[in-house]
């Protein structure tokens, strides 16, 4: 509709936090409408072009995600950051 009403293609309207009005009959939110695909690629969040299909969701086992949170607990200061970044680079192999 959004798309229509601007006329521009579908694919680079992006909407997004409604809330519905009490009492109902009406909803607020906000989009965003892009030049180009590139554009939006290069803009939207990472959460955001995921819901539009244009990228995919990185998945984990529960195995790994747990693994991951422990070794951030018993590691403190500048040692967290390196220790999510090769639990991260071990999740990626």
């Amino acid at each position: 509709m959004v798309a229509k009403l601007h006329k521009v293609d579908e694919k680079l309207v992006v909407l997004y936090s409604f809330d519905s009005i009490f009492g109902g009959g009406r909803s607020t939110g906000f989009g965003l409408i892009y030049d180009s695909e590139e554009a939006l690629k290069k803009f939207e969040p990472k959460y955001r072009k995921i819901r539009a299909g244009l990228d995919t969701k990185k998945t984990r086992s529960r195995k790994q995600w747990k693994d991951l949170k422990r070794k951030l607990k018993r590691t403190w200061g500048t040692g967290r950051r390196e220790a999510a970044r090769a639990a991260k680079k071990a999740a990626a192999s």
